[in-house]
């Protein structure tokens, strides 16, 4: 093959992959509803399937396991020889087989309804043994599967995928699952990090907090930033409220501007009304916040509601930090 038969192949596949995923849209009806709100009822989720099928299913139970829902993968030989007991009354058991009639699926399926639970099919043959005996059927048919001899799962492997997807992102809606929430699940890692550290967690403060007071001069804020060496100061008030602030790049302009320097108080060249945060803001929040605007910006000020300072952070803190 050449280069730009193997291209037109390759875009041949995310075009039937694609039209697949079209289809399954209009295929799906409200009983997709009735399954979510099973899957908020229901103790726990088991999910199971054989071969590229397990493998999807595994990743939808990690999928609602990670916001929040108790889930499982069953494998169902793994089921007929003990693991049955890990279901129970209620259980939402969702079965995916693109034939409908995988037979480790066929004789699992008598085992759970006996045991009280739900089941629900993912398949593309909606008169199959599986889409007939389930209380549930999800239609994931699809016309073709990209394969050149429409033999491995392709196509209905993504579908398959999607419409877990789906469900999970239902089901965060009708819960109104919260970014909070979300985070529990996720302690360790770039999303752990990502959702649980604030910017009160790294922030400066105390004595190593760069300030002066209103009024003071151009020398006081420059010893101020030499000293605390966060590459800035900032101006509060009497009552530390943040009035101000003057980076090192600020510095560098006045020093190019002028020799007077003696006539200089801080106000004079601070920034007045910056961008600061409260503590409790996310750290990737307090990143975007600093990296999207059309001039980046390096130090953030945290304050009270009352405007009080608080602390600073710099990016340097954030990257730091490995979010």
């Amino acid at each position: 093959m050449t280069s730009d038969e193997i291209l037109r192949t390759a875009k041949g596949v995310l075009d039937t992959e694609i039209d697949s995923l079209k289809l399954v849209m209009d295929n799906l009806n409200e009983s997709i509803a009735d399954v979510v709100h099973k899957i908020k009822l229901a103790n726990k989720l088991v999910v199971s399937g054989v071969g590229r099928s397990g493998i999807i299913g595994r990743k939808i139970a990690g999928t609602f396991a990670s916001i929040g829902v108790p889930s499982f993968f069953m494998h169902p030989d793994d089921a007929l020889h003990g693991d049955l007991g890990m279901v129970g009354k209620g259980d939402v058991c969702l079965l995916l087989s693109k034939s409908g009639s995988t037979q480790e699926l066929v004789e699992m399926l008598p085992y759970l309804k006996n045991r009280g639970a739900i089941i629900v099919a993912i398949t593309g043959n909606m008169q199959s043994y599986l889409a007939l005996n389930a209380e549930y059927t999800i239609n994931s048919y699809v016309e073709q599967e990209g394969c050149p001899l429409n033999t491995a799962p392709m196509a209905s492997a993504l579908v398959a995928l999607a419409i877990g997807d789906a469900l999970a992102a239902c089901f965060m809606k009708l819960t109104n699952l919260t970014i909070e929430q979300f985070s529990r699940q996720h302690p360790l890692g770039q999303i752990g990090r990502n959702l649980t550290l604030t910017v009160e967690d790294i922030m400066h403060k105390g004595l190593n907090l760069p300030l002066v007071k209103i009024g003071s001069s151009f020398k006081e804020a420059v010893i101020e930033i030499t000293d605390k060496g966060l590459g800035c100061v900032c101006i509060v008030s009497k009552n530390e409220q943040l009035e101000g602030i003057i980076t090192d790049g600020d510095v560098r302009r006045v020093l190019q501007q002028t020799d007077r320097l003696n006539d200089i108080k801080a106000e004079d060249i601070m920034t007045k009304k910056p961008i600061s945060v409260h503590k409790s803001l996310l750290l990737g929040e307090a990143l975007a916040l600093m990296e999207n605007r059309e001039r980046q910006i390096n130090v953030l000020p945290v304050i009270d509601e009352s405007n009080r300072m608080l602390g600073l952070i710099r990016i340097h803190d954030i990257v730091r930090s490995r979010i």
